[in-house]
């Protein structure tokens, strides 16, 4: 054996030493160099592309009007100044926006985190009739554009009288289908035999997903709670429908109706407003930023 590693040795020595394999050697390094230097170049480029636009909006909330609309556009503030979000904050009555806002999105979010995680729960692993049909509608209602059912969904809400409240900004995307989906596939990946232990310990269905599937589904649920909470937070077409008082205004919608008046655009507001709309969104992704990689890289791969 020691002869024999002794052998390989040498002959890797020999290798190395060899002058006529130097030059492809070499040339392999400096190929696998370049890849890396291209890539990483690749990669920062599309970072700064990204990333630009949110740079250049955060730190022109901090410019007036004027400076704004200069041309050629700058980068940092000439004066630097906190007018804009104090006019949004005193003159667009800032915390009842922000709290219809919150509100909607956090209790929004909680309802599809239940019962999106129920439905795929029993999608993955009860057995009843009709289950492969039922999860073939879910699958196709995916497919339908949002604007399509949005008259529909207004006419329903109108004769339920949820017009004009933040119930009906809720209840009608409490479960989406995207989210029984998402569930449905990652809940698919625990172990049936764990779930029949605990049916054979005498633990019922409603036992079995709270206590043992839910805290399975950490990395699914931190996904789903953060798709459906920028989802909700940014959405603009639907609270601009459903509402029609002022009171009821979700931020998005009283920014927009407040900046972008009829003969000119405050961009200097707008700009100030959309920092304040992203801070939340960013905070939660912060928060659950390790379990969202996580449940991306696993859900669906059974």
């Amino acid at each position: 054996m020691t002869s024999a590693l002794d052998t390989v040795a040498r002959d890797r020595t020999r290798g190395a030493a060899d002058p006529a394999r130097r030059p492809r050697r070499d040339a392999l390094r400096s190929r696998d160099y370049l890849a890396r230097v291209v890539l990483h170049t690749l990669l920062g480029a599309g970072l700064v592309v990204m990333v630009g636009p949110f740079v250049w909006m955060a730190l022109s909330s901090f410019k007036s009007e004027t400076e704004i609309r200069a041309n050629p556009p700058t980068w940092l503030p000439g004066n630097p100044t906190f007018d804009n979000y104090g006019v949004l904050v005193n003159r667009l009555d800032f915390p009842t926006y922000f709290a219809n806002s919150a509100v909607v999105a956090v209790v929004t979010t909680v309802g599809n985190l239940l019962f999106c995680s129920a439905a795929g729960y029993a999608l993955a692993k009860l057995r009843f009739p009709g289950k492969q049909v039922l999860f073939l509608v879910v699958v196709g209602t995916i497919m339908v554009p949002s604007i399509v059912t949005m008259v529909p969904l207004f006419v329903l809400s109108s004769n339920l009288g949820l017009v004009n409240s933040l119930a009906g900004l809720i209840l009608p995307f409490l479960a989406q289908a995207f989210g029984v989906f998402l569930m449905r596939q990652f809940i698919q990946s625990i172990p049936d035999d764990l779930l029949e232990a605990a049916r054979i310990d005498g633990a019922s269905e409603p036992r079995i997903y709270w206590q043992i599937v839910l805290p399975l589904c950490k990395p699914a649920l931190a996904t789903l709670g953060i798709l459906t909470f920028l989802a909700s937070w940014n959405n603009f077409l639907w609270p601009l429908v459903a509402a029609t008082t002022e009171d009821k205004y979700t931020l998005p919608v009283a920014l927009a109706l407040y900046a972008i008046g009829k003969n000119q655009t405050r961009y200097d507001l707008l700009l100030a407003g959309s920092v304040l709309i992203v801070v939340p969104v960013l905070l939660v992704f912060v928060l659950l930023q390790r379990h969202f990689v996580r449940g991306i890289a696993t859900t669906g791969l059974k």
